[in-house]
């Protein structure tokens, strides 16, 4: 396969600006001949016998449909004194029932826009005996989570009596509504989350909480690695593993369609810069993407990871994941380098929590700057966001650095932003620290991975103490937001030393 040492200039120039005739198409033309690309696939072959579900026709699979959407339901009431209130907080200024209304509208916009059924109950809770019966409502109709909006610092006991019920407890209590005795009364339990603010995104991030765990419960990840097809489990996620060779079978079953061109086309197109990969690797790395769709179609799954590694190694495949594996992360589907599943279940956490795609990678120490350089050769594109499809940060079409393969994105992270590292190591516990991107680290003159991003961690004094491996950094200072997310479903949060002394205590 040729390498940029080898390719001819005007092949190379041809490339950069996109003028191949495999790609010269309209995303109409692609969709009307999607279909004629089916042939390839129904020819008879004895390798499908091994595969465990026969190939469909090469068909357009929209990627964005293995996001699991479970159904998300959240019962929501206001818990108050009797109104008119007489001294004491909010006051007799305070508008009530202007803000009733205001927070309620806020809270079912909120629900709107992420997915998340809000049930509101129609009357304030003003005494106990309708907290109570409250209560017994919550615990017949069991909703995925309640949301107790304060409207007087007296009612903090009713929130903590909703809470008793044990279903995951969201506590709005706009300012003027506590002091740091009442937040205090209940902000650190277990299972609880409670908002002092009036900050009503703060609600909708809330929200996210409840649908991630929904998702995450719903997500059935496919395992594709050795020769063993079993079942597992990670937390709350189902794994299916099955044989690294299905992979292998299905990327060879792939041919060149119509979809393959205009994934590569538009990848090729929105690059930067395109320094290695010619034409032949855009269209395998296109081949790998459509197989890895086919595959979770057959299996049922909803994200992957993938022992790729191996599979290049050992000269399976042409190409390595990389650029399929890109375009799902920006598509809010997870798809994880190595076949390593706690990474992978990482993505998914910043994919449902926050709808942005994480970078998982490799922690570099770099002791004379005294920063991290998190580094792989696979980085979405939407880091700012699933919903602003517009916006993407810059990248560099590069080739698979460890094997010169292939077609690989070296994303140009924007210095000076936050990011949050989080990795879960065991299904109830995880890594979290947060950091500054400082710079992006360019192979050569450096070796390693493409996309090499320098951090400057936050509250970790010596870069060789950042704890974990195949870590995924995001986009945004989230540290508070994880952290909330794990107090309410029972995780573990462990952060990197902020001192090496630290490492050397007795647990």
């Amino acid at each position: 396969m040729p390498n940029h040492h080898h390719c001819r200039p005007t092949e190379r120039a041809r490339i950069h600006s996109h003028a191949c005739s495999c790609c010269s198409m309209s995303r109409r033309s692609f969709l009307g001949a999607a279909a004629a690309c089916t042939a390839a696939l129904t020819t008879g072959c004895a390798s499908l016998q091994s595969l465990h579900t026969r190939p469909k026709p090469n068909e357009e699979i929209d990627l964005a449909s293995f996001r699991p959407r479970p159904k998300v339901r959240v019962m929501s009431v206001i818990a108050r004194q009797k109104t008119p209130y007489w001294l004491g907080w909010p006051g007799t200024a305070y508008d009530v029932e202007g803000e009733r209304v205001r927070y309620t509208q806020a809270i079912a916009d909120a629900g709107r826009r992420i997915g998340v059924e809000i049930v509101q109950e129609r009357e304030p809770l003003e005494a106990n005996p309708a907290v109570a019966a409250y209560v017994k409502k919550v615990l017949a109709e069991k909703p995925d989570a309640v949301l107790v909006t304060l409207q007087h610092f007296g009612c903090w006991g009713m929130a903590g009596e909703i809470a008793k019920a044990g279903v995951p407890t969201i506590v709005f209590a706009p300012i003027g509504m506590s002091f740091t005795g009442h937040v205090n009364s209940l902000a650190f339990q277990p299972g609880v989350h409670v908002i002092s603010s009036l900050e009503t995104p703060a609600i909708e991030q809330a929200l996210r909480m409840v649908r991630a765990k929904r998702q995450l419960e719903a997500t059935r990840m496919l395992v594709v690695r050795g020769n063993e097809r079993k079942e597992d489990t990670f937390g709350p996620v189902q794994l299916q593993y099955v044989p690294r060779a299905t992979f292998e079978e299905m990327f060879q079953l792939t041919p060149v369609s119509e979809e393959a061109k205009w994934v590569a086309h538009q990848r090729f197109r929105e690059a930067e810069k395109i320094v290695e990969p010619t034409k032949q690797d855009g269209l395998n790395a296109a081949r790998s993407y459509i197989a890895a769709k086919q595959l979770l179609k057959n299996e049922g799954c909803n994200a992957l990871t993938t022992d790729c590694l191996g599979m290049v190694s050992q000269k399976k495949v042409p190409t390595p994941p990389c650029m399929g594996a890109s375009i799902f992360q920006d598509a809010g589907v997870s798809y994880g380098c190595e076949a390593a599943v706690g990474p992978a279940v990482s993505l998914m956490l910043s994919s449902y929590l926050f709808d942005k795609p994480g970078f998982m990678n490799d922690p570099v120490p770099e002791t004379v700057k005294n920063v991290l350089i998190a580094a792989h050769c696979v980085s979405g594109t939407r880091i700012y966001g699933l919903d602003r499809p517009k916006e993407h940060a810059p990248y560099i079409l590069r080739s698979h650095s460890e094997s010169d393969l292939g077609v690989s994105t070296q994303v140009l992270w924007p210095v000076g932003q936050p990011v949050t590292l989080v990795q879960f190591f065991k299904p109830d516990a995880l890594y979290l620290d947060t950091g500054t991107v400082v710079g992006n680290v360019n192979t050569p003159p450096a070796g390693g991975c493409r996309t090499s991003v320098e951090i400057q961690m936050d509250d970790v004094e010596d870069c060789r103490d950042v704890l974990g491996f195949h870590q995924v950094v995001f986009f945004g200072n989230h540290r508070r937001d994880v952290e909330a997310f794990c107090q309410m479903y029972g995780i573990n949060v462990v952060h990197s030393p902020r001192t090496h002394e630290e490492t050397t205590k007795p647990a």
